[in-house]
């Protein structure tokens, strides 16, 4: 398995990301769409999600495919930025259609970045102008790190971002992540240097450290985001949310299981992950490009490379964040400016 051309979720075929954030808000949205319905399905670990039109995506339900998903911050105000989306392709003539009534299909899932300080005094919710701004920025390339529905982001000791990767399996199958990490527990090991996801870097995508030699790690779990924000609600302050793709034809209880294969890859670069505090939400989907159906098997490769990528993404988020005014936690470049 090697990454696709970009290492970015658009490395499926037919995939757009745009993103669109307020730097004064510290805060933004990020969509995911293309030019065909696509299925999807979605599994939650996380102990306090915040969620919209997910319920449809079970595979008994009826609705068998989507517009696009939406992931943005805001804590639930961040949910509007899915009405912006349907607005965008209501306007141009696409969704689900039920006799002349057309009605777009956006599910989406949102961090808690509201304690990262930023200027959260608004009168009008501003999230649905962000998701409806992402969708019609969407395209094949889009910004990492401090971007989109990652602006805001912190993870337990350093500021948290946008990531994504990609592999393109021997079968010739692709398969990506797309992320925002704003996790309570830490990406990197004690000393903000090694990443927990180190194991799974593929040319030096994440600057190329190496795993941490030390033994003996994940026994003390300490969190500078839980003391920037004591005596606030900072064990509900968190969350990671995230999308993965293939082009294999993949029916919705397929994409389900890959969506739960998928978590391991939170597990594998968050410590702690899928905590009470956490919101964990991978949505899956598939384009169905691939001209052959997918032998049962394979579905185990493509869940195993989609934990794969979103590790990587994880990493990739947090390595390429940006510092900002006001910020209450360090970049990851910022802590390792002078190693």
């Amino acid at each position: 398995m090697i990454p696709g051309p970009r290492n970015l979720i658009t490395d499926v075929p037919g995939l757009l990301v745009g993103n669109a954030q307020d730097d004064a808000l510290k805060s933004g949205a990020t969509v995911l769409t293309a030019a065909e319905p696509f299925v999807a399905s979605v599994h939650v670990m996380g102990g306090a999600p915040g969620s919209r039109e997910t319920d449809l995506l079970a595979p008994d339900k009826s609705v068998a495919k989507i517009d696009a998903l939406t992931l943005a911050g805001g804590s639930a105000y961040g949910l509007d930025a899915c009405s912006g989306v349907s607005d965008a392709l209501r306007a141009q003539g696409r969704g689900y259609k039920v006799a002349e009534a057309i009605i777009p299909i956006v599910p989406g899932a949102i961090i808690f970045d509201l304690l990262n300080g930023g200027n959260k005094d608004w009168q009008d919710n501003p999230y649905r102008a962000l998701g409806r701004a992402a969708f019609e920025a969407a395209g094949p390339d889009f910004a990492l790190g401090t971007a989109g529905a990652g602006t805001g982001a912190l993870t337990a000791m350093l500021k948290g971002g946008l990531g994504s990767a990609s592999l393109i399996l021997d079968s010739g199958i692709t398969v990506a992540a797309l992320v925002a990490a704003n996790p309570m527990g830490s990406v990197t090991t004690p000393g903000d240097h090694h990443f927990w996801a180190a194991p799974f870097e593929v040319d030096g995508e994440f600057g190329g450290i190496g795993p941490d030699p030390a033994a003996g790690l994940g026994r003390v779990l300490e969190s500078r985001k839980m003391k920037t924000m004591q005596g606030q609600a900072q064990d509900r302050a968190n969350t990671t949310i995230a999308i993965v793709a293939t082009d294999a034809i993949l029916s919705k209880a397929q994409c389900q299981r890959v969506a739960v294969a998928a978590h391991d890859g939170i597990a594998r670069a968050v410590v702690p992950a899928h905590s009470p505090g956490d919101g964990d939400l991978v949505f899956a989907l598939s384009t169905s490009a691939q001209e052959m159906a997918l032998p049962e098997r394979d579905l185990t490769h493509i869940g195993h490379a989609a934990s794969i990528c979103l590790s990587r993404a994880i990493a990739r988020g947090i390595h390429l964040a940006t510092p900002a005014a006001g910020d209450p936690l360090l970049c990851w470049s910022q802590a390792n400016s002078s190693t």
